[in-house]
């Protein structure tokens, strides 16, 4: 009996080691793939889904007549919007039109007079040329060659001199000044006529909408906020992480949303200053009081598979957890 009894000690105190054998080997082990991992993945949880939003506002002010779009709908580029009131913009243009014609008339008929004025005189001046000629063969009177001359001087006193012709060609080239001027006001009116009618820049979808119908808005004032569809990863890398990071190496994506979903990427671009000093007052290091602190460089991920949308709705703003294999 007694010998059973050390016998039994001895197996379960030899089981007992065993075991404990095995969960170290298996500590170290893990601990082993875990260093390994360490050096060829690098991670970080500064980490947001990001995109380019589009803030739309009006070119002209006025009231809102009409508006096409509500929250979280989806827009192509080039979809009417948004109405404005274009009574008092349909009325100005009128008013340019009218007054660019009216400009665009008064030149053609001074032109057209001063073109008449300058016919008459040419043809008065080769009169007096071919009567003074035929007068000198004795063909016609003095009192015939005298009548042509005063013809001549009487057509010319029309433009008064040839100092009052400069004067009048420079007045013209003024004229012609002020058409392009009043053509330019009358496109600009035209423009601002066009800009009544507010359309959707490019695809995505509405968020933060702000205009109703009835409202009055000013030059510049946000309506609404299109997002567009495309979205990527910006991640804040500690500066020790980029020795061996480049762009197109393979990342897997975990966005806190959808935990059991493990998106692909990719690296586009590693940005070339850090968050700090691409903020609006960078840090001043060239003071008594510095202290190092490790930087963050922001990194652009984007996915490289071609993800289900309606089921992952991937926004601006989303946590994520890169991890970049680097090795």
């Amino acid at each position: 009996m007694t010998e059973d009894k050390d016998l039994n000690k001895v197996l379960k105190h030899s089981y007992k080691k065993s075991i404990f054998i095995i969960i170290s080997v298996i500590l170290i082990i893990a601990v082993a793939i875990a260093v390994i991992n360490a050096g060829h993945y690098q991670s970080t949880e500064d980490a947001y889904v990001e995109n380019h939003t589009v803030r739309v506002a009006p070119r002209v002010a006025g009231q809102i007549t009409k508006v096409y779009i509500k929250d979280n709908q989806k827009v192509k580029s080039g979809d009417l919007v948004a109405e404005i009131d274009n009574a008092d913009y349909k009325i100005k243009l009128e008013q340019a039109e009218a007054n660019y014609q009216k400009a665009l008339k008064a030149q053609n008929i001074a032109q057209a007079n001063m073109t008449a004025v300058e016919a008459e005189i040419e043809l008065a001046r080769k009169d007096v040329e071919r009567y003074t000629n035929l007068y000198e063969t004795g063909s016609v009177s003095k009192q015939t060659l005298d009548m042509a001359r005063t013809k001549y001087e009487g057509i010319k006193a029309k433009q008064e001199n040839a100092e009052q012709a400069l004067l009048t060609r420079s007045q013209s080239n003024v004229a012609d000044a002020d058409i392009k001027a009043l053509k330019a006001l009358r496109d600009q009116a035209q423009l601002n006529l066009s800009y009544t009618k507010i359309y959707a820049p490019q695809d995505g979808t509405v968020s933060n909408k702000r205009v109703e119908k009835g409202a009055y808005v000013q030059v510049g004032s946000p309506l609404f906020v299109i997002v567009p569809n495309e979205v990527w990863v910006v991640a804040n890398f500690k500066e020790n992480q980029l020795e061996y990071m480049r762009p197109g190496q393979n990342v897997e994506i975990k966005v806190d949303t959808y935990p059991h979903h493990k998106f692909k990427g990719r690296i586009d671009s590693i940005q070339r200053s850090s968050g700090a000093k691409s903020s609006l007052f960078p840090p001043e290091n060239a003071v008594g009081s510095f202290v190092k602190i490790v930087q963050r460089i922001p990194v652009k991920i984007v996915f490289t598979e071609d993800y289900d949308k309606d089921k992952y709705l991937l926004v601006p703003g989303m946590s994520v957890i890169p991890k970049v294999r680097v090795k």
